[in-house]
């Protein structure tokens, strides 16, 4: 299938930018002024809705740095503690913030059923492998000891993300499962929307969709050179879980992938190992989008009833 028409206006408009001189890859970049130029582009997408309540607060990591965080609800009133999709934004590990995930966020807490927790999990370069991990399973314990006082409820909490986003998601799955001394939050399900979760291998979707289509592959390898100390550390499971040992006994898991992503392939990978070790997996696909779909809502008119799509499928595990 074509990229929808309306995304592939904004695929040209950006091809022009670059033609012109206007604009650079992000691989070309420094990774401030590529941090710089996200936040940026970020309010082409969408604009954040202004009925939805968000609390900012800070919580403290294990080497005692503090990460800002946010608490996003639609402002109906509940009895009792609330659900929590605990989301962490995609960006390569190296951009992305809460800010420029704020407008989604918003809008997946505004469709009700439960509050929305992010963390602005430390980037790369500076912040380099495990670093985004330990923030992300600092959240996740966070949640479990002091999430009552936010009137959130660590006993019915989903983990999602979007891009390496959906990777910490999927690593707090496996390690709820594997490693529960290092985790103490039990998610109830996992929501992997364009996950990276093999950092080692490139396969067809690294080729076919290589440029032009938003993420480039290049990037991605940027972001990679980044991200990992050592080859050694993208080879990890934390870093690509499409290599873990054992998938067994996680969370039910909803992956979505776009169809001209370069991730569709390593998506689809994982999502077929879910399966085959006896988990329950939904597989989605929009075969006309690109990755960073699921912050277009401003952009694409399909993406509001994805957004409510996976409202719904959270709000039925939780």
């Amino acid at each position: 299938m074509a990229v929808l028409p309306e995304l592939e206006a904004f695929l040209e408009l950006a091809e022009f930018g670059r033609m012109t001189g206007k604009s650079r890859a992000m691989h070309e970049q420094s990774p401030q002024q590529a941090r710089l130029d996200f936040e940026t582009s970020s309010g082409f997408l969408d604009v954040p809705l202004d009925n939805v309540a968000c609390e900012d607060f800070t919580l403290v990591a294990r080497d005692g740095h503090s990460l800002s965080a946010r608490v996003y609800r639609n402002g109906q009133s509940v009895d009792g503690l609330q659900p929590v999709v605990l989301y962490f934004h995609g960006g390569g590990y190296v951009v992305g913030s809460l800010d420029s995930h704020d407008a989604l966020c918003r809008r997946l807490a505004s469709q009700g059923g439960f509050a929305l927790l992010t963390v602005d999990y430390r980037l790369a370069p500076e912040w380099r492998f495990p670093t985004p991990v330990q923030d992300a399973c600092d959240a996740g314990n966070w949640l479990v000891r002091e999430g009552a006082t936010h009137g959130l409820d660590a006993t019915r909490v989903a983990v999602a993300g979007d891009s390496v986003g959906a990777t910490l998601a999927t690593v707090l799955s496996i390690m709820a499962v594997r490693e529960p001394e290092e985790l103490a939050l039990k998610p109830k399900a996992q929501l992997l929307v364009y996950p990276v979760t093999d950092a080692t291998t490139q396969r067809a979707s690294h080729r076919d969709f290589a440029e032009g289509y938003l993420l480039e592959t290049p990037t991605l390898d940027w972001f990679y050179a980044h991200y990992g100390r050592t080859p050694q550390d993208l080879a990890d499971w934390r870093c690509s879980p499409l290599l873990a040992e054992d998938l067994s006994g996680v969370a039910p898991a909803q992956v979505y992938l776009a169809g001209h992503d370069p991730l569709h392939d390593e998506g689809l990978a994982y999502a077929d190992r879910l399966r085959a070790a006896g988990n329950e997996v939904t597989l989605l696909e929009q075969p006309g989008m690109t990755h960073d779909f699921l912050r277009m809502a401003g952009l694409l008119g399909e993406v509001e009833g994805i957004h409510a799509e996976v409202a719904e499928w959270l709000r039925s595990r939780l």
